[in-house]
């Protein structure tokens, strides 16, 4: 029974996680309550708070229940980084805009963190873990750019940080505008197309 229990608690908790993205990505987050996520999960109010202590907790856990393209994709260190980093950055960065374009709970949880959130109020918090990926995310493709230096696929006077820096801002760039349009152009073929031209600025070996 117990553990019966459990599983209805999971199920329940998902079932509110499921309400709370549509609700977000229709309303934004700051104008949902969670009486609204409440009602579209068909639960009361204080099911919510049987699960989640507030609003911040549950957009957090919605964060949490995906692998959201930029945070995660570029800190995989498999075997062949250190040999041919740009390729393994090219295939990262690849699966990064097909999981944007292809999964559609990704795209949607992506949009909300995107687009329809502002950091305030009991949101504020959120805006330290935000940082602290991107910062993440940066730190790994700077070593992969170090990397590339390092074994001659990128020249000996190439400035990593700054390459890093913009090497985000390119890639978060594509996604954040393709996410405001979709039908704007193909994020797939564009943006690793602007991958390459951006490596084969900084003197890196052709796709």
């Amino acid at each position: 029974m117990a553990r019966r229990t459990k599983e209805d608690a999971l199920v329940t908790r998902d079932l509110i996680l499921d309400a709370a993205e549509r609700v977000f990505q229709r309303r934004g987050v700051s104008r949902t309550s969670l009486q609204e996520i409440a009602q579209e999960a068909g639960l009361t109010r204080g099911a919510i708070y049987w699960h989640f202590d507030n609003k911040a907790d549950v957009f957090d856990a919605m964060l949490r229940r995906v692998t959201l393209p930029m945070t995660t994709r570029f800190n995989d260190q498999s075997a062949d980084e250190a040999a041919e980093p740009l390729e393994h950055l090219r295939r990262n960065v690849a699966s990064a805009f097909h999981q944007t374009v292809h999964d559609q709970q990704v795209q949607r949880v992506f949009e909300i963190a995107s687009h329809k959130v502002e950091y305030v109020d009991e949101l504020l918090t959120l805006r330290e873990r935000h940082i602290a990926e991107r910062d993440q995310c940066m730190g790994d493709l700077q070593r992969q750019v170090s990397l590339a230096v390092d074994c001659g696929q990128l020249p000996k006077g190439t400035s990593v940080r700054p390459a890093a820096i913009a090497l985000h801002a390119l890639i978060d760039g594509l996604m954040h505008n393709w996410l405001l349009h979709p039908e704007s152009f193909d994020l797939e073929v564009v943006g690793n197309q602007a991958l390459d031209a951006y490596l084969a600025g900084l003197g890196g070996p052709a796709a």
